[in-house]
C-alpha cells in the first residue's frame, strides 16, 4: 500500500461520555491530555484487534481509567471534528469520523478510579445548573450574549436577539433545560467561550477566566453538551434515570438523581405521585435508616414497567417546582 493510499483511509475514532451521580451531583469522567493542562473525555481510535466499535470504547475507557462500563448507547457521529484523540494528542490531516457514546454507571461506592478523574458536570456548564435558582453566571452570559446579537442584528438585520431570548430563557421566556446543546453552540458562535477563539486563532475578546466554565480539550465540551441535551431529554420517555441508581433506593435518592440531571428543582409530593402512579417501582420490603430524618422505604426499579408502557420515564417537567430555573 503505498503512502497516498494509507493516509487516504478513513479514521475512527471512538469518544466516551461516561456520566455517574454522586452525592447527589451528575460527574462525567475525564481524563489529563499528555503534556497539555486540559481535561478530556477518555477517547482512542477504532483499532484491528477491536471486534466491535462498543468493544473498542469499552476497552479505551477500561484502559485510560480502569472503569468498566454497564449501560452504553451511541451518541452522535461527528465527522467534521479536530482529528486527534487522548491517546496521542497528534493533529492528523487524515480524514477522520469520531463516534460518541454515552455510558452510565451506578457509583455504589467512594473509591473512584485512579487514573480517571471525575468532575462534576456543573463544573463545565454552570449556567445549566437551577437547582436552587437562577445561577449567577446567567447574567454574565446575558450581558454577553445580548452585546454580541445586538450587534449581529445591526450587521445583518437577522433573529439574534430572538434566538438568545429563546435559548437562554432571557426576558421570561421559558427556560428549555433540553437545550443545553444549543445554548453552548450559541457561546460558541459568539467567541464566548475558549474553545471558539482557539479554534479560530483567535485572542479571546475577554479574559478566560472571567467567564464561567471549565474549557476541555478541543470539541469534547461540545460533545458533553450533546450528552446532557440527550440525556434531559431521555429519562422523560425511557427510564435510564434507574440505570444510574443501586439495585435498591428511595424516593428521595431518586428524586435527587432527576434533579441533578435535569438541573431543575422539583415538587417532592407530584415527584413521588407520578412515579408511583406510572409503576415504575416497588418497594423491596426494608427500610433505610441512615436518612437523616424519618426512616425511609427502600424502592428498587420494576423491569415490568418497559413492557407495560410506552414511555416509561420520569417526567421531570409535570413535577417541577416553581420559581426557576
Amino acid at each position: 500500500m503505498t503512502e497516498r493510499s494509507q493516509d487516504s483511509r478513513v479514521r475512527v475514532d471512538l469518544i466516551a461520555v461516561v456520566i455517574a451521580v454522586r452525592g447527589g451531583e451528575p460527574h462525567v469522567l475525564t481524563v489529563n491530555r499528555r503534556g497539555q493542562p486540559a481535561v478530556a473525555l477518555p477517547s482512542g481510535p477504532l483499532q484491528p484487534g477491536h471486534r466491535s466499535l462498543q468493544a473498542g470504547l469499552r476497552s479505551w475507557v477500561e484502559t485510560q481509567t480502569h472503569c468498566r462500563l454497564g449501560y452504553v448507547e451511541q451518541l452522535y457521529t461527528f465527522g467534521d471534528r479536530i482529528p486527534s484523540t487522548i491517546d496521542t494528542g497528534i493533529r492528523s490531516e487524515q480524514r477522520t469520523i469520531s463516534i460518541a457514546y454515552l455510558a452510565l454507571v451506578p457509583l455504589p461506592r467512594e473509591e473512584l478510579p485512579i487514573e480517571g478523574r471525575w468532575q462534576p458536570w456543573y463544573a463545565f456548564f454552570p449556567w445549566e445548573d437551577g437547582r436552587s435558582g437562577e445561577p449567577p453566571s446567567r447574567a454574565v452570559i446575558n450581558e454577553r450574549l445580548g452585546g454580541w446579537a445586538n450587534r449581529m442584528g445591526r450587521q445583518r438585520d437577522n433573529d439574534h436577539l430572538e434566538r438568545a431570548r429563546l435559548t437562554f430563557g432571557i426576558d421570561a421566556a421559558a427556560w428549555d433545560e433540553e437545550r443545553a446543546l444549543e445554548r453552548y453552540e450559541m457561546l460558541y458562535e459568539a467567541e464566548l467561550v475558549p474553545e471558539a477563539c482557539h479554534d479560530r486563532c483567535l485572542e479571546p475578546p475577554f479574559e478566560v477566566t472571567e467567564f464561567p466554565g471549565v474549557s476541555m480539550f478541543a470539541d469534547h465540551r461540545r460533545i458533553l453538551a450533546t450528552a446532557v441535551s440527550r440525556l434531559r431529554a431521555k429519562i422523560k420517555y425511557r427510564p435510564v434515570l434507574f440505570e444510574l441508581m443501586k439495585p435498591s433506593f428511595t424516593l428521595s435518592e431518586l428524586q435527587k438523581t432527576a434533579e441533578a440531571l435535569s438541573g431543575m428543582p422539583l415538587h417532592i409530593q407530584n415527584f413521588r405521585r407520578l412515579v408511583m402512579q406510572q409503576g415504575l417501582v416497588e418497594e423491596t420490603g426494608e427500610i433505610a435508616a441512615d436518612t437523616g430524618g424519618r426512616p425511609a422505604k427502600m424502592m428498587r426499579f420494576r423491569r415490568e414497567a418497559t413492557l407495560e408502557r410506552p414511555t416509561p420515564g420520569v417526567r421531570v417537567g409535570a413535577t417541577r417546582r416553581g420559581g426557576y430555573p
